[in-house]
């Protein structure tokens, strides 16, 4: 029997991934959240009351499929653009054409690819006709759709996610393509698991991967090596100006905080992978170093800093390395945020008591006028105290004494937590 991808001379020539492009929510892989059975898309196919609606997900995972498909079971006029390709005058045309088909009572859907790329005027331009019917309006896009969609839209659409394509779910995709007596793919079991890594979750990549490895009519199965020499890998998917940017030094920054040496590198390799610039790496782990490690471990802030300079020193590669060893630093170091938290407990002090005098005897007299006034009378010198201690009152005079600084007792701040106890204890007894 013919294999059903090949069914005509047409069909023969398409690229692989559009001759494998679902017909129905059923063919639909890795997405069940959604399509399977009583999910919410499945449910507006059945009652045939398609919604506005955005879908956001990574490439590859079935965006573009699953508006095709909501097109052909809507029974709407289908209307379709992309945002980077497309302009006011093709939004004009598109919502003329729609509005003519609304007195006749029909209602159009309009897709829109990239949606993310209208800017702001572009996308108010779809509300009116959102909210009167007269389109219902299907919106793709890779990127977090709460910082690049107006507010006023997302209000009138729901927005679906749509999950990268797991191991299984590419597993899925590569047995339906050796279905119907196609050819298995010439891979051993470990070229195979390493073409699915090679993918990173984009389906349309994989089937374009398994085109290339066709045309080659390759007649020994390929180890991962002889694959990774005929295969390029896929660029890992990361923007440094967008969402992943911001999940992935989300990621790294917990996992030290977390006390978690191995995934912290595995997100700063991962970011370095993506392009992301080193110096930017450097200048987050010093971050780091005094917002979650503090004076548990005072030498991480000298590290991170010295670690920034080698970098500007060697460059890269060499430089990153430093960084490195400054990252794993910080992931094993005690960790305090009780500078951290006082500084910003200072600072809402000093907005809420505006511009209070420090008191006279902390004020130096350099002239004698000032000297009359009583600066400076009753200061006490702590190197010259007993014990190094006045426990004398530094705060203003119509203020009373706050404690924002309370080390938590780990690593070094052990040592602090039982000097400032001490200073508490003897303070009562002034």
């Amino acid at each position: 029997m013919q294999s059903a991808l090949f069914q005509s001379s047409t069909d023969a020539i398409k690229p692989l991934a559009e001759r494998m492009r679902p017909q129905s929510l059923r063919d639909i892989i890795g997405q069940d959240h959604l399509v399977a059975d009583g999910a919410p898309i499945y449910q507006m196919v059945q009652n045939r009351t398609i919604q506005s609606m955005i879908l956001w997900g990574p490439p590859g995972c079935g965006k573009t499929t699953l508006a095709r498909i909501l097109a052909n079971e809507s029974g709407l006029d289908f209307e379709s653009l992309s945002a980077i390709f497309s302009g006011v005058g093709d939004l004009r045309k598109i919502f003329e054409g729609a509005r003519a088909r609304a007195q006749d009572g029909r209602k159009t859907l309009l897709f829109i690819d990239e949606i993310h790329r209208f800017n702001k005027s572009q996308q108010d331009a779809f509300l009116p006709l959102v909210e009167d019917g007269t389109i219902t309006l299907i919106g793709a896009t890779t990127e977090n759709p709460s910082f690049e969609l107006n507010a006023a839209l997302l209000s009138r659409a729901s927005v679906f996610v749509l999950n990268r394509l797991d191991t299984s779910a590419l597993e899925g995709l590569l047995k339906k393509i050796e279905k119907d007596n196609a050819p298995p793919l010439p891979l051993t079991d470990d070229a195979r698991q390493s073409l699915k890594a090679m993918a990173d979750g984009d389906g349309r990549y994989l089937l374009n991967m398994v085109e290339q490895i066709q045309s080659l009519k390759i007649k020994n199965d390929l180890d991962t090596e002889a694959l990774t020499k005929l295969i390029q890998k896929r660029a890992a998917v990361y923007d440094k100006g967008n969402d992943s940017h911001y999940n992935l030094i989300s990621a790294l920054h917990k996992s030290v905080r977390g006390s978690d040496p191995d995934a912290a590198l595995y997100w700063f390799a991962r970011m370095l992978d993506g392009g992301e610039d080193p110096r930017y790496l450097a200048r987050r782990i010093t971050r780091m170093a005094v917002e979650d490690i503090g004076l548990a471990s005072p030498q991480a802030l000298a590290l991170c800093t010295s670690a920034w300079e080698t970098y500007e020193r060697l460059g890269s590669p060499e430089g990153e390395l430093a960084i490195a060893q400054a990252l794993v630093f910080l992931a094993t170091a005690p960790k305090s945020n009780a500078a951290y938290v006082a500084y910003k407990k200072a600072r809402i002090s000093a907005q809420k008591y505006g511009s209070l005098m420090p008191p006279k005897h902390i004020l130096n007299a350099p002239t004698s006028m000032m000297k009359d006034q009583g600066y400076g009378d009753g200061y006490q010198y702590d190197p010259d105290v007993e014990g190094g201690f006045s426990g004398q009152n530094y705060f203003p005079d119509d203020m009373a004494r706050e404690q924002f600084y309370a080390p938590k007792g780990d690593g070094f701040e052990k040592g602090i937590k039982d000097r400032i106890d001490d200073w508490n204890s003897r303070r009562k007894n002034i």
